[in-house]
């Protein structure tokens, strides 16, 4: 989703304010829906595919409070962003502990407001929601599979929960590290305070610092009024920095004071705030690397690496993929209304096969399109990608003289098999055009050549 497919929400009761906002976001290359109350917003978030919303307080029917608990119920990860008056301000706040993105007090300025929506869109499309919250679940941030490595993080939330410690979870871009933050927040004894996060990557440079620590009216052009930063709403509660690798140099000394001080400033401010914070941080980034590389403070890193976690790659806990798999076709079934059972043996070989460069969230993904294309009550190869077909499982290792059973001879042969079948497809329908059917199933121009080489496929004239 980029910025220009984005569809934007706008939910107010006064007729203007819709028009104005619509316009002025339409100009920004936003698509636009809009809703006069919180009940005629729903209709809308059930029918179409909604990046952020930017929702009034003060509405008949159903308010802006009450819009936001339906979504924060329904879809965590979609950003809600309160347009507010100034008396209402508190109440705006009330709402940030409680999921809202942020807020803007009227009269705004055009330019808070397009800030704040485009910072709203990037987080949308960083989201980390391998696997959100559901309606009707009992435990929406439950983690679902049966490796050893993901028991091994279970146990050791089990014995971190409890404590103050500075946790940094570290894994590849769609492992679930927000799902892993959350569950140490929900067993510690923080559980019923906020549970804040700040996506470092999603906030330009400039306005790191204001995001973290808030800002006094005045400190700057726009500051109409006073707002406290992600550091002041998470006191008593958990503040969850995730990509904490993208703060820039600059910000990260005043970071550090104020992890180990537990008190800041507002930008524009002299007062010092006192607060008592949780602090988890996450990112995909090597992050010795890049003290090495003189981009991240030492200091900071071994502040905030006291407790470490890393989540192995999907590929490193094939155990996982199966039992993941059933549960999206669950989550699936419930938020398209089919009735898909489960998935053919074949397609199970090929899941676990494939390596998943995307991890969980290209799992779900993969899911996702397949439940919704499924025309049985089993998920079968007609809809499986190219690149996840292809995919043939690693070879069994003979390193302690282990030799290959009959049932791994058969197995292996029915994958080539299955390999040639789609390849001599694929040639077929691309009328024997090499690099077209190289780009369709995902492969190099040379890789495929060798496959054809392997299976024979080549024309002599080749």
């Amino acid at each position: 989703m980029g910025k220009k497919s984005a569809r934007i929400l706008v939910v107010d009761d006064d007729l203007s304010m819709r028009v104005v906002l619509e316009a002025m976001l339409k100009k920004e290359g936003y698509a636009v829906s809009t809703a006069a109350d919180g009940m005629a917003a729903l209709k809308i978030l059930a029918a179409e595919n909604i990046a952020v919303v930017a929702t009034d307080l003060k509405m008949p029917r159903l308010d802006g409070m009450g819009l936001l608990e339906r979504i924060m119920r329904d879809d965590p990860s979609l950003p809600v962003i309160l347009l507010t008056a100034y008396g209402t301000v508190a109440t705006a706040v009330d709402a940030l502990k409680k999921g809202a993105f942020d807020y803007i007090t009227k009269p705004f300025e055009r330019d808070e407001l397009k800030a704040v929506i485009l910072k709203a869109v990037k987080t949308r499309m960083m989201s980390e929601k391998e696997i959100e919250a559901e309606p009707g679940e009992a435990d929406p941030y439950r983690i679902v599979g049966t490796s050893r490595p993901l028991a091994e993080i279970q146990e050791i939330i089990r014995k971190v929960s409890p404590t103050t410690t500075a946790v940094l979870i570290t894994g590849e871009t769609g492992t679930g590290k927000e799902l892993i933050a959350r569950a140490i927040h929900r067993q510690s004894t923080r559980s019923d305070q906020p549970f804040i996060k700040i996506n470092c990557a999603a906030i330009a440079e400039n306005l790191v610092e204001s995001e973290l620590f808030g800002y006094e009216k005045g400190a700057f052009t726009g500051a109409v009024t006073a707002k406290p930063g992600r550091f002041e709403l998470a006191h008593k509660g958990t503040l969850f920095l995730d990509e904490v690798g993208e703060i820039p140099r600059e910000m990260q000394a005043k970071l550090l004071q104020a992890i180990q001080d537990q008190s800041f400033e507002r930008v524009g401010g002299l007062k010092t705030l006192s607060v008592d914070v949780r602090l988890i941080a996450a990112t995909n980034r090597n992050l010795l690397q890049r003290v090495e590389e003189g981009k991240f403070r030492e200091d900071l890193y071994y502040r905030l690496n006291v407790f470490p976690i890393h989540i192995p790659p999907l590929r490193d806990r094939t155990e996982d993929i199966l039992p993941l798999t059933g549960h999206f076709i669950e989550k699936y079934n419930r938020k398209l209304e089919r009735s898909v059972e489960g998935i053919d043996a074949e397609v199970q070989e090929r899941l676990v096969a494939y390596p998943w460069p995307g991890n969980i969230r290209e799992l779900e993904h993969l899911v996702e399109r397949l439940v919704l294309l499924a025309e049985g009550p089993l998920l079968t190869m007609q809809f499986v990608p190219p690149e996840i077909a292809l995919s043939t499982p690693e070879p069994a290792s003979s390193a302690e003289g282990q030799t290959e059973t009959p049932g791994h001879d058969v197995l292996k042969s029915h994958m080539e098999e299955m390999e040639r079948q789609i390849i001599a497809r694929c040639l077929e329908e691309c009328g024997g055009n090499v690099t077209r059917a190289a780009e369709r199933l995902g492969l190099s121009r040379k890789g495929l050549q060798l496959k054809m080489i392997k299976h024979r496929l080549r024309k002599k004239e080749d």
